[in-house]
C-alpha cells in the first residue's frame, strides 16, 4: 500500500521499533526480513550507507510485499527517487534538508527529517512536517532532550534513532510524543555478514517481548 502520514505515523506507532539495517549483499534482506516478519516486526530501515540499498529496497518489496520499507539515511535527490522507483514506502534523512523535503512533497513521499535542535524544528514546523527523526538520539541528550524540546513544539511526533538499545528503549518509549525508535543493536551488521539469522531472531524476540 501507498502510506499517507497520517497513515504512516500510526504504522509506526503499532510497531514501536525500527531496525535500522546497513547490508553489505542485498539478497540478505530476504532472510533477513523473513527473521523479522516471522517474529513480530513487520518493518524495515535500509539505509543508503550502502551501495545496494535501491536493489535491497526492489528485492524485498518483491517478495514480501506488505512489509513497510522506509529508506534511510537519504542525502540526495537521486537517493529519493531510487527509493521511490524501488518500492520504499518513506524517506528518513539524517537532517534537515529542505531540498530533499521538498522532492519527496512534490512525489507524495512521506518523509521523516532527521533533527536534533530547535533552528531545524521551526525549519521542519515551516515545511508543513511534524514527524521527525531525533538523531543521535543518545549523543544529543537523549530523553531529557527531547522533553525539553517538548516544551515549546508539543506538536511534534519523534522517532529518537542513534545509541538506542535494549537499556534505554522504554525510556525513550515511555515519552508519549515517541511514535517508534530507531535501532540496530539486534540487526548489527556483522550479524548480518555472517548469516547469524538464528541470533538476530534471539534479539528481535527480545526487542519485541519488551515492547509488547
Amino acid at each position: 500500500m501507498r502510506y499517507t502520514n497520517a497513515q504512516l505515523l500510526e504504522k509506526l506507532r503499532q510497531l514501536r521499533i525500527v531496525p535500522v539495517i546497513a547490508l553489505e549483499q542485498a539478497e540478505d534482506i530476504v532472510p533477513l526480513a523473513d527473521t523479522l516478519v516471522n517474529n513480530g516486526l513487520p518493518v524495515a530501515e535500509i539505509t543508503f550507507r550502502s551501495a545496494v540499498a535501491s536493489q535491497a529496497i526492489a528485492l524485498l518489496r518483491e517478495k514480501q510485499p506488505d512489509i513497510l520499507i522506509a529508506a534511510g539515511t537519504v542525502l540526495t535527490a537521486e537517493q529519493v527517487v531510487q527509493a521511490k522507483n524501488t518500492g520504499a514506502d518513506c524517506i528518513v534523512t539524517p537532517g534537515f534538508n529542505p531540498k530533499i523535503v521538498q522532492l519527496c512533497q512534490d512525489l507524495d513521499l512521506p518523509i521523516i527529517p532527521g533533527v536534533n535542535n530547535p533552528m531545524a524544528i521551526e525549519a521542519a514546523l515551516e515545511m508543513g512536517i511534524r514527524a521527525v527523526k531525533f538523531f543521535p538520539a543518545q549523543a544529543s541528550g537523549g530523553v531529557n532532550m527531547i522533553k525539553a524540546l517538548l516544551g515549546p513544539y508539543s506538536m511534534l511526533q519523534i522517532m529518537p534513532t542513534g545509541g538506542i538499545n535494549l537499556d534505554n528503549l522504554q525510556d525513550y518509549l515511555a515519552i508519549p510524543n515517541v511514535m517508534a525508535c530507531g535501532g540496530s543493536w539486534f540487526v548489527e551488521s556483522a550479524l548480518i555478514k555472517a548469516k547469524n539469522w538464528s541470533e538476530i531472531r534471539r534479539l528481535t524476540r527480545e526487542v519485541v517481548d519488551l515492547i509488547s
